[in-house]
């Protein structure tokens, strides 16, 4: 399954977690419960890359924050595309702080005891074997800080 954090319209498709709100908010509940203050979720299998605060309640922007969901997409599915980036506030989602449905690449992710550095990376062109690759955004999420920050 893909996407944990809520992705309007709910439900749509089936595959992501909208499609099974209570698993996932039991989910949540219990790390929020755990005290567990460093909860990252890794996903794919999308079409893009994302980033966005996992929430005790995805109808309240103001709800509790328990933690960090990064998206990465194909590096190569469906070719190439014109960068469509998305950033907060996006009203329909406004847990996600950053989303590019266009570009193809991958997440790198540097964990150390302090900080959590995701980089997302893209290629110009997939139809070019030597296509340059290059970081195109870079979020940061502070050791015991739930929630993710531009860096």
């Amino acid at each position: 399954m893909t996407l944990l954090f809520e992705d309007v319209p709910v439900g749509l498709p089936a595959d992501k977690w909208d499609g099974y709100r209570v698993s996932r908010d039991n989910i949540l509940q219990f790390v929020h419960e755990q005290g567990n203050r460093d909860f990252v979720v890794l996903t794919g299998d999308v079409h893009m890359n994302a980033v966005g605060d996992l929430q005790l309640n995805f109808d309240d922007p103001s709800s509790v924050t328990v933690g960090t969901e990064f998206v990465g997409t194909s590096i190569s599915s469906f070719g190439d595309g014109v960068p469509e980036t998305i950033d907060d506030p996006d009203p329909l989602n406004p847990h996600f702080k950053y989303v590019n449905r266009n570009q193809r690449g991958y997440v790198r992710c540097e964990v150390t005891p302090e900080l959590w550095r995701a980089d997302f990376r893209a290629v110009d062109t997939v139809s070019a074997p030597t296509s340059a690759i290059r970081t195109i955004d870079s979020f940061v999420i502070e050791q015991g800080r739930p929630g993710v920050q531009r860096a």
